[in-house]
């Protein structure tokens, strides 16, 4: 697509136009999200370091929430509406000002639920409203020059609209966490439904399948990269301190193993692939992905807990290190499975595939529970992804294998 300082009218992109792919805006857009994936994923970490278990699990929650599905809102209305100029770059920039508000903003979140107080979403709320103002005026604006989805686009904009209104009272309202959590909940409901009502009960967008699917592809392997670098940079500071050893190298392997399995996991089953031919699971697959993103970052946050526990930094159960580590990991590579199984059909690999997942992750909690030394569970727990890629690749061996004779 050619690049234009002049104003273009959105009147929609075609869903059936040859080559089209992610932007560069978008790849830089989505570089900015994973900064707040890294922070909340800092956080994660040493709230669990700590035994905060509830400030961690669900400061985590609310942080990756705000944070994917502002991206998956925009992520679907720029491929049916992108017109890549001056004025769409802009809005751009103003939500990418806003995910820098929601990052800065996380810390105050995950120690206001630790200490039991109101929690303080203030920043994130405002960070959050900058990004979905932004929305608004995309949604409004293809509204006006698009009239064949101005019933559609107004919806989405209303409905966005109303649910700012919702975060507004729930950063208002001084309510403890429970409150507050329904709050939040009720919240989503307005944000989620909003899709909902548009794409099936007016009028669907003209979004492309091929961009989409890829546009989450591209946000799974920056995601993945992030963790990556993450642990890296712990692992590089603890070595600077006690200098090399045998646990930071099991460690540092184990982190780019585990990673790389899991892209290739993830474009060895070409999860989306199947969504041109099904465009009715369009809503399955954009919110179900939701939770491969989460588990893929959060995983980042595990493995980072465990050079924590290397270099003395956290005294909890080896079985919470170990939980940190396959929790994200099952969640990333079980979801995966149940998406390509979701759009492509159930097919006779279905119970190989899971057995290839679950029995990594079984052993390693048996190793962790019965004490085993901490990085011989993780070194297993890291097989997760590995075990499922090994299935695929030797039975795409064996049919090319079977169509030579």
């Amino acid at each position: 697509m050619s690049i234009s300082t002049s104003i273009r009218r959105m009147t929609g992109r075609d869903p059936r136009e040859d080559g089209r792919g992610a932007s560069d805006l978008e790849v830089f857009y989505d570089l900015v999200f994973v900064v707040a994936f890294s922070i909340a994923g800092t956080q994660l970490a040493e709230y669990l370091a700590q035994g905060h278990y509830r400030a961690a699990i669900i400061g985590y929650a609310i942080a990756t929430f705000a944070s994917t599905w502002a991206w998956i809102n925009f992520a679907w209305f720029a491929s049916a509406f992108d017109t890549d100029d001056w004025i769409y770059r802009l809005l751009t920039l103003v939500q990418m000002v806003g995910v820098a508000i929601i990052a800065i903003g996380l810390p105050p979140v995950f120690a206001s639920i630790d200490a039991g107080e109101h929690v303080n979403l203030t920043v994130v709320v405002i960070g959050y409203i900058v990004m979905r103002v932004a929305m608004i005026v995309h949604w409004l604006r293809a509204a006006v020059q698009a009239p064949e989805y101005r019933a559609t686009c107004l919806v989405y904009a209303g409905m966005t609209a109303i649910a700012q209104v919702g975060w507004v009272v729930v950063m208002l309202v001084p309510l403890l966490l429970v409150p507050t959590l329904i709050g939040i909940g009720v919240c989503m409901v307005l944000e989620l439904s909003g899709p909902a009502i548009a794409e099936t009960l007016v009028k669907r967008t003209p979004w492309h399948p091929e961009h989409i699917v890829e546009r989450y592809a591209t946000l799974v392997v920056i995601t993945l990269g992030e963790g990556v670098v993450g642990t890296v940079a712990v692992l590089q500071t603890l070595i600077a301190k006690t200098g090399w050893s045998v646990e930071t190298g099991v460690l540092g392997l184990s982190a780019m193993g585990v990673t790389f399995a899991m892209w290739w996991l993830y474009f060895r089953l070409e999860v989306g692939r199947p969504l041109a031919q099904q465009p009715e699971k369009s809503f399955s697959f954009g919110y179900a992905s939701m939770p491969i993103v989460i588990g893929c970052a959060a995983s980042g946050a595990g493995l980072h807990l465990v050079a924590m526990w290397i270099d003395g930094q956290t005294s909890i159960p080896e079985t919470a290190l170990y939980a940190a580590v396959a929790v994200p990991i099952a969640v990333f590579c079980l979801g995966t499975l149940a998406m390509y199984f979701h759009l492509a059909g159930i097919n006779v690999l279905a119970v190989p595939l899971v057995i290839a997942i679950v029995l990594p992750l079984i052993v390693g909690g048996v190793l962790a529970a019965l004490g085993v030394t901490l990085l011989v569970p993780i070194i297993v727990v890291c097989l997760t992804p590995v075990l499922p890629v090994l299935v695929v690749e030797f039975a795409a061996r064996s049919s090319v294998a079977k169509l030579r004779r």
